[in-house]
């Protein structure tokens, strides 16, 4: 019997210790997983770096890289200092009260989320907690991805310090509050209205599109941009090439931008112990996403070739693919995803158009791809998704996705897009702080803004180079 005893207690020891080490083993992956998002969607912003100075004419290639850069850098700092403290702070909405799931409020925000005080056992060295990092780089780079956004469809007129004023509300507080509301489990508008957007279709991309359409109304179009009739004119960007391969390498982001929407299982931050899930709790796998996301990024572009034949709305389909279909990501077959994503290339450049007519120059068409495509896709997943689970729940208890919850979180993201953005911005116009002088834009904003030259050797004596 001792011995016995003895060898029992030998196998529970070893199975115990296995058990160690393959929790240590998946916290690495846990860790690591999320880790790796982090650069590959730091390749977004590489895309869009490429994609907005290929856009610019040459008298404006390096300002607008250096308003992207600045983006990127200062929604780092302020995102920590109060963008991560909003998002828990107000799932609910205001002031602030905890949720159901017991995981939001102002009283937990303080706890984990400020950026000094007590909190910063979480945001700091901390060999207990492998975790907060990694989860606040993945959404900080979702905050650098919303300035942007935001960021392309004002180059060639605005100035510096009031762009970086716009992005940081845009990427550390608007956004924020509309994930707060539509992605944070304890969100007031998944928990009453059943609002689902996985791969933030409405939160990230419509609320940067919409901010910079209220932005847009406010800067006014570039000089030339419009004849007395108001017809417009097509003012070229100097390099399609340099454009068209920033858009394929924002493509290589989205990757990392989805992955990091995914919820690894076995962690005590999972909903899970063995299946991966989506922020809400609701079933996802890579393998879903792998098929969905090529099926999408393919219909895009066929969809555009279809209408335009022109490889920079082809690559903008692309984009528009993956957003169109981005919130059901997690629920969509291949064949719908490709449908869907086909028929957003089919509109995108007859509603780039509709806006053109209406006086807005949207200089790469931000506001359609992000904006336009984005609030389409949250409302297909309302006619396609209706009746799915919305949030994990016992069975009867949770919500369900339905198309009247996907029209109220449409028009709430598009409420949190264009409503700062125009307010700010007007704010920044009275104050003289919005535009450059006409001398400056008709000069070239690198020649007054920027001490350097793109092209040295031939960019100033360029045909186009002060058109």
């Amino acid at each position: 019997m001792e011995e016995q005893l003895a060898e029992l207690a030998a196998k529970i020891a070893e199975l115990e210790a296995a058990a160690g080490g393959a929790a240590v083993t998946n916290t690495m992956f846990a860790e690591t997983f999320y880790y790796l998002t982090i650069p590959l969607m730091i390749i977004i912003h590489a895309g869009f770096l490429a994609y907005e100075m290929g856009a610019s004419r040459l008298k404006n290639v390096l300002s607008s890289g250096v308003k992207n850069i600045l983006a990127f850098a200062f929604m780092i700092p302020t995102f920590y200092f109060f963008g991560w403290w909003v998002y828990w702070g107000f799932p609910t909405g205001f002031p602030g009260d905890p949720g159901p799931a017991g995981i939001s409020g102002i009283e937990y925000a303080n706890a984990i989320a400020l950026g000094w005080g007590d909190s910063a056992q979480y945001m700091g060295p901390n060999i207990a907690d492998q975790a907060s990092g990694v989860f606040f780089g993945a959404f900080a780079l979702f905050a650098a991805t919303t300035a942007s956004i935001m960021s392309g469809a004002v180059i060639e007129r605005i100035q510096t310090v009031g762009f970086i004023i716009l992005a940081v509300v845009l990427g550390s507080f608007a956004w924020v509050v509309a994930a707060a509301w539509g992605w944070h489990a304890d969100g007031w508008m998944v928990t009453q209205w059943g609002v689902h957007d996985f791969g933030a279709a409405g939160l990230v991309h419509a609320v940067a599109g919409f901010f910079a359409l209220g932005v847009l109304i406010n800067l006014g179009p570039r000089i030339g941009k419009f004849n007395a009739d108001g017809t417009a004119n097509h003012i070229a960007g100097h390099n399609m090439p340099l454009t068209v391969t920033g858009l394929m390498l924002i493509i290589v982001g989205f990757f990392g931008f989805l992955m990091a929407c995914v919820i690894v299982p076995g962690e005590g931050w999972s909903w899970f112990a063995d299946k991966p899930s989506t922020i809400y709790g609701t079933p996802i796998t890579l393998s879903a996403l792998a098929f969905n996301i090529l099926m999408a990024v393919a219909g895009g572009i066929i969809g555009a070739w279809v209408i335009t034949r022109d490889p920079f709305w082809m690559m903008s389909g692309a984009l528009a693919g993956i957003i169109s279909t981005a919130s059901g990501l997690d629920i969509y077959f291949p064949a719908l995803t490709f449908i869907i994503a086909f028929s957003a290339g089919l509109i995108l450049k007859f509603c780039a158009d509709w806006l053109e007519k209406r006086g807005i120059d949207d200089a790469v068409g931000a506001v359609t791809v992000h904006g336009t495509i984005g609030l389409y896709g949250v409302i297909m997943l309302g006619v396609w998704g209706s009746g799915f689970p919305a949030l994990q729940g016992a069975a009867g208890d949770a919500p369900t996705i339905s198309l009247i919850g996907q029209i109220i979180g449409a028009v709430v993201f598009f409420l949190c897009g264009f409503v700062p953005g125009y307010v700010v911005s007007y704010i920044l116009k009275m104050f003289g702080m919005l535009r450059v002088r006409e001398g400056a834009e008709i000069a070239g904003m690198d020649a007054v803004k920027v001490p350097a030259e793109g092209y040295p050797e031939w960019g100033a004596n360029a045909p186009n180079a002060a058109e």
